[in-house]
């Protein structure tokens, strides 16, 4: 383990004078196993594909996804209470947005096996203001004609969101913005914007709404409070925002991040979530931006059917993808960031501007943390 001071006063480098084998240490292997397990066969079709679905963005890592097998080739989909964002998602759009991009996984991953998987949303009714205890979708897999494999399913295992800031002197060519955004199909308005003068205001906008939902206590806690710092925090909550690596692990350690010192403002830690993101936010090359014409629950499941398929295809390319939704909730506090970006991005007659992501290059990073497949099973 390198000193106290090695870190106060190498930063990064202290990666180096750890050693190779001190770094290699500090990844949270067991978080990660999910990635490695998809794909191997669990003797029940069901299992292999939910094996890939449980790998799929959901805004703040939050998987609240719980699954009834029923039947022979039946799930049941549920929400998990416990794993909804009450302050910046106050009515669950976004936690649907997830279920979307787990159902579109699912499907992809059932069609792989030779199966077909018929989706029927909410069928005991939408749930509204809130989702509740009824599930979000009934699916059955059957065999026939109706199995379609998708190529962007090739791409699954390297899906990733990517906080980084991207590179500022390489845009998308046009082949990469066509790919990104004809891969939805879901009836959504799917499009990728790089206009520098839209994405200047883009730049900007995204940035003032992170700090106000930074600087909003309610909002900022609902994210400390998730926040998983080192390989310890992560194996052992392998849910919500993980600040992982051997750096993190070394300034966790030590007490120089803490989730306290993280929602105290002037603290160190404070201000620089408040940095790192604002990079990030100036280094959007492009954006992906999905709107729908109402606000339905289904709208919101199919949204997240397309984010995926585009981030997907965001892969294949070789693009960069990191959601962006502060400006899109729905708390008051937001409401004029809100009406802006829905200015900005021509949303009109109702509607709804669900997902903006930026785009760029970077590094890919390692696999997000995922909770085991069979924890999310119930009634077994």
């Amino acid at each position: 383990m390198p000193s106290r001071r090695i870190i106060l006063t190498t930063g990064a480098a202290a990666i180096v004078v750890a050693g190779a084998g001190w770094v290699l240490s500090r990844q949270p292997k067991l978080a990660r196993a999910p990635w490695r397990d998809a794909g191997e066969s669990f003797g029940d079709p069901r299992l292999d594909a939910l094996a890939y679905a449980v790998l799929a963005p959901n805004p703040h890592n939050m998987q609240p996804w719980r699954v009834e097998l029923t039947g022979e080739r039946e799930i049941l989909l549920f929400c998990d209470q416990s794993r909804l964002l009450p302050e910046t998602d106050p009515p669950n759009r976004q936690i649907t947005i997830g279920f979307g991009c787990f159902i579109e996984l699912f499907r992809n991953a059932a069609a792989h096996k030779g199966f077909y998987a018929q989706v029927t949303p909410f069928p005991d009714g939408e749930p509204q203001p809130t989702l509740d205890n009824r599930p979000v979708a009934h699916i059955e897999l059957k065999m026939g004609e109706r199995v379609v494999y998708d190529a962007l399913f090739s791409e699954c295992m390297a899906r990733r969101t990517n906080r980084a800031r991207f590179d500022t002197d390489r845009g998308l060519s046009e082949e990469q913005k066509v790919e990104i955004q004809t891969a939805a199909i879901a009836g959504n308005t799917a499009f990728v914007i790089d206009d520098p003068g839209l994405r200047a205001e883009l730049r900007a906008l995204t940035k003032e709404a992170f700090q106000l939902e930074w600087n909003l206590a309610r909002t900022r806690r609902e994210s400390v409070h998730v926040t998983r710092i080192g390989k310890n925090a992560i194996n052992e909550k392998p849910y919500g925002i993980a600040l992982a690596g051997p750096l993190m692990d070394a300034l966790g350690g030590f007490g120089m991040i803490t989730n306290d010192k993280m929602d105290t403002p002037g603290e160190t830690a404070y201000e620089q979530s408040i940095s790192f993101y604002d990079k990030a936010c100036d280094s959007a090359m492009a954006y992906a931006v999905i709107k729908t014409p109402t606000n339905s629950r289904v709208d919101q499941l199919n949204t997240g059917r397309d984010w995926v398929r585009m981030q997907l295809a965001a892969t294949h390319v070789g693009v960069a993808f990191h959601p962006l939704s502060q400006a899109l909730q729905e708390f008051p506090e937001m409401a004029s960031h809100y009406a802006h970006v829905h200015e900005l991005l021509g949303a009109n007659n109702g509607e709804t501007v669900q997902m903006l992501s930026r785009l760029g290059f970077a590094k890919s990073p390692p696999p997000a943390p995922r909770e085991a497949l069979m924890s999310k099973i119930v009634g077994v």
